[in-house]
């Protein structure tokens, strides 16, 4: 299956070229995009670079910070303009274990959408202080409440998606960033009925570079998850 791999990036200079190489060792039929919001670091001069040495790497770039969510879904349709029948998004600061791709890649033939779960077998994270563990796995159990979604990390970030699953959301309309994002993201797909599989992984959270998480993307999200049970309710699909 024809497979890409999209990760946004900001400011991801450290990272982003262990993160291409390690990709590339696994797999080197894996194409690679890049969606870059004009990191002042240099991190698309470093992909360019690294495009000498991978024909199958590839770099957007896009003139100012614009946002998780949107920077995914310019990944998605890119990949669904050039045929994909996988597309795999992961975040670009090495804690999303690279090594995990083949697994989830491979369960995507049995299901519509795979996701790299931090809790769906206890909790597997790592280097996360517990005030962000608590945050983080209290966000997801409200987030099921009140969407009644059933998925145990909603808001996870690594993920393998089907091309048909991604072609019937409208990504033209998709406005929520950071955790809303996923949220959402998982929304459209659980409420058309696709094939949801959650497979374990050890969450190893960022050594190198700052973290984006803030208190907007925090706020976004518990607003957001009652957006998305109204629809619900009342059926305002887009």
């Amino acid at each position: 299956m024809k497979t890409l791999i999209v990760t946004p990036t900001y400011n991801e200079s450290k990272n982003i070229e262990a993160l291409i190489s390690l990709l590339m060792k696994i797999n080197e039929d894996y194409h690679i995009l890049v969606v870059d919001d004009n990191s002042p670091d240099g991190t698309a001069q470093i992909v360019k670079r690294l495009q000498k040495n991978y024909k199958n790497l590839f770099i957007a770039e896009r003139p100012k910070k614009r946002g998780l969510g949107t920077a995914y879904c310019f990944g998605f349709e890119w990949a669904l303009k050039r045929d994909y029948q996988v597309i795999v998004q992961m975040d670009a600061d090495l804690s999303h274990n690279p090594e995990d791709v083949p697994l989830m890649v491979e369960l995507i033939k049995d299901n519509d959408l795979v996701i790299g779960s931090r809790y769906c077998d206890g909790i597997s994270v790592v280097r996360w202080p517990l005030s962000r563990l608590f945050l983080s796995y209290g966000a997801n159990f409200y987030s099921r409440v009140i969407t009644g979604v059933k998925i145990k990390d909603l808001t996870a970030g690594f993920k393998v998606w089907r091309r048909e699953v991604l072609e019937n959301i409208d990504l033209e309309n998709i406005r929520s960033q950071g955790y809303a994002f996923q949220i959402e993201m998982n929304f459209h797909a659980n409420r058309k009925g696709y094939k949801i599989h959650e497979h374990p992984i050890i969450f190893i959270d960022r050594t190198i570079g700052e973290s984006k998480m803030n208190r907007a993307i925090m706020i976004e999200t518990a607003f957001n998850v009652w957006r998305f049970r109204l629809w619900k309710i009342f059926g305002w699909y887009k």
